[in-house]
């Protein structure tokens, strides 16, 4: 990773590994959990998960105020293990799943962009992992 600040979030899903990297990667359930608050959505989402495939997630303002395409092509992929993928502006991000019993630690690695604060980034980033986190232990 390059000259940018990194910043590390996690969260323990009381839910074993195999469902955590479905609910993940399968759009139909990234469309359910990718958003940092309630004023946010999800709309639609693809999924092409494979070293060089891309992927993007619309993430919209539920009033229709405002959205933008969130997307990157994956540099690795290790089937419940590890993903890593570049973003449209080149920062890296790197994904670690750990299987702990019937649980599953994620961590997410990422290079802060110069826009934001690296704490506002860190706790947009981190809600969207708490939401997912709610989304898989409730199914």
């Amino acid at each position: 990773m390059r000259n940018h600040s990194i910043i590390t979030i996690e969260a323990t899903v009381h839910a074993p590994i195999e469902k955590v990297w479905e609910y993940w990667t399968v759009p139909a359930h990234i469309t359910k959990w990718n958003n940092a608050s309630d004023e946010w959505h999800t709309p639609n989402a693809e999924n092409d998960l494979r070293a060089g495939g891309k992927f993007v997630s619309r993430m919209e303002a539920k009033d229709g105020s405002f959205g933008f395409d969130f997307g990157g092509i994956y540099d690795e992929v290790r089937n419940h293990e590890f993903i890593s993928y570049k973003l449209e502006d080149g920062r890296k991000v790197q994904i670690t799943f750990i299987a702990e019993e019937n649980d599953t630690k994620v961590v997410e690695v990422f290079e802060a962009e110069a826009a934001n604060p690296i704490e506002m980034q860190q706790e947009g980033w981190q809600a969207i992992l708490d939401n997912f986190k709610r989304h898989a232990e409730q199914q």
